[in-house]
């Protein structure tokens, strides 16, 4: 079975990127299991900092670990937005797959400075373990937004610029970069997000020289996701979209069965509506039909 660094190095050549779904329970992480073992793709589960204290870090690695060896299965763990070295180094620590410093908020430097410690430390620990980067604020809400979110600018001069990104990549050595590129974190009502700068992801994949990752997935549209990925994009975060599809599919079996109080029996909507939303961003990440 291939590691997570020989999957991300063969995105380009195919015309892929793997997607990276969010959990804070294993309702969500059996659906998103479910979607991408249907389709034979690999796929990336992420656990933010609340995410992590929630489910517990070190649980949520065993339980992604479980599935890849019982089912001999390309799926894998990355510890998403995390905002200290300490953190990192937990996550690290723990047995991650993949870790993301979010610096994004930081002065250049210190953002390179606390980059390039995690780097370091995690090729100390095991040079399989993948370490992204952040450059470029695209706020932090995972939440269905009447506008964009308060700090985020998508216009031209707010974008990560090519030339700072090599310089970055430079001073630290990371592995993936996640640019600000109009993407934001969160969805706007009616999923209708800001149009990508697609000339913009293919300068930095340039320059930067390493895969880029496009975060803040949830309400871009297909052909904005397959002109990303002949971009330079190889990898693609999913959140608000699998929370939202989540609590709907419970509303709706709370709503049918008022009475039931078995929690595996009235959670499986949740898994099936999490499954649905994993496998149509999964055929359009991997070109599938």
């Amino acid at each position: 079975m291939k590691t997570l660094r020989e999957s991300v190095s063969e995105t380009s050549d195919k015309g892929v990127a793997i997607g990276h779904f969010n959990i804070s329970n294993i309702e969500a992480l059996w659906g998103i299991f479910n979607a991408a073992r249907k389709l034979g793709v690999p796929v990336i589960i992420g656990t933010s900092e609340g995410e992590r204290d929630f489910i517990g870090a070190g649980q949520a690695v065993a339980l992604v670990k479980s599935l890849r060896e019982q089912y001999d299965y390309p799926i894998f763990i990355n510890a998403d937005h995390t905002y200290s070295f300490d953190r990192v180094k937990e996550a690290i620590d723990l047995g991650y797959d993949s870790v993301i410093f979010d610096g994004t908020e930081l002065p250049f430097e210190e953002n390179v400075k606390i980059t390039k410690r995690c780097v370091d430390y995690a090729r100390k620990i095991n040079p399989e373990i993948i370490v992204e980067a952040e450059l470029g604020f695209i706020g932090k809400s995972s939440k269905i937004l009447d506008e964009i979110p308060s700090g985020v600018k998508i216009t031209e001069e707010f974008l990560t610029k090519p030339e700072e990104a090599k310089d970055f990549v430079e001073k630290t050595r990371v592995d993936l970069l996640a640019p600000a590129v109009g993407n934001i974190h969160g969805m706007l009502k009616g999923g209708n997000d800001p149009a990508l700068n697609i000339e913009k992801i293919r300068e930095i994949r340039k320059f930067a020289g390493i895969p880029l990752v496009l975060h803040g997935g949830s309400g871009n549209s297909a052909e904005d996701f397959k002109d990303a990925i002949d971009a330079g994009v190889s990898i693609i975060h999913i959140n608000t979209e699998i929370r939202v599809a989540y609590r709907k599919g419970l509303q709706l079996a709370l709503q049918e069965n008022p009475d039931e109080v078995a929690p595996y029996k009235y959670l499986k909507e949740a898994v099936k509506a999490v499954e649905k939303v994993t496998e149509d961003k999964l055929r359009i990440f991997n070109n599938i039909k």
